[in-house]
Order: structure tokens, then C-alpha cells, then sequence
């Protein structure tokens, strides 16, 4: 896949303000990184949710989670046993995901963001 100048320059842009994000409070990939690609790149909802997906496989929250962890703001045994969840959960999800169309996984993701956005507005 040969990139512009361009391409490369949107991408930079979307892993620094998803990493600053999700730095600040958790969230990158899915309020950031998926929509950016989406509306931006033109990426199909599956193809910017495994890219997302992808973009975790590494360590890019190391910087992160070392400041949290020395501000002692991280519980490991809680991010252990989430990982491992999230590792089996993870399979499962990209397999049904990948059976809906783009369309309809779009729609879903919306609903789920508006869903999570509206239980955290009104919750306390």
C-alpha cells in the first residue's frame, strides 16, 4: 500500500490525539482512532476497528501506564485479569463483527458509544 505525504501526516495526527486521549482519560481507539479512519480515511467500520485493534497489540500505552502506575493509580491484578478476558473477548467479538455488514456495524457502534456516553452523563 503505498501512503502520500498526506495519508501519513492524518495518521500521525489520529495516534496523537488518540494517544493524548487516551492518556488523559482512557479512550482512543473507539472515540478517536475509529471515526477518524472511518470519516477520514474511508476506512470500513471492520477495517478501522481491526486497524484500532491492531494499534494495541503493541505497547504504545507503555509511556501511560508507567505514569499511572508511579502516581500508584493502577490496580495490576485488575488489568491482568481484565487482559486475559479481553484476549478470549476479543476472538469472539472479531469473529461475530466480521459476519454483520459495515452498515449495520456502524449503527452498532454508534448506539454503543451513545449508550456508554449517556450511563456516564447521568450516572453518580
Amino acid at each position: 500500500m503505498n501512503m502520500n505525504t498526506t495519508t501519513i501526516l492524518i495518521l500521525l495526527i489520529i495516534g496523537l490525539a488518540a494517544g493524548t486521549f487516551g492518556g488523559m482519560v482512557g479512550l482512543g481507539g473507539g472515540v478517536i482512532m475509529i471515526p477518524a479512519m472511518v470519516y477520514i480515511l474511508g476506512l470500513s467500520q471492520q477495517s478501522a476497528q481491526g486497524t484500532s485493534l491492531a494499534v494495541m497489540l503493541l505497547p504504545v500505552g507503555l509511556m501511560a501506564v508507567l505514569n499511572y502506575y508511579k502516581a500508584g493509580q493502577m490496580n495490576i491484578k485488575y488489568a491482568a485479569i481484565i487482559s486475559v478476558a479481553f484476549f478470549v473477548g476479543g476472538y469472539f467479538g472479531s469473529k461475530i463483527a466480521l459476519t454483520i455488514s459495515p452498515e449495520k456495524m456502524k449503527k452498532i457502534f454508534a448506539v454503543a458509544l451513545m449508550l456508554i456516553a449517556l450511563n456516564m452523563l447521568v450516572r453518580k
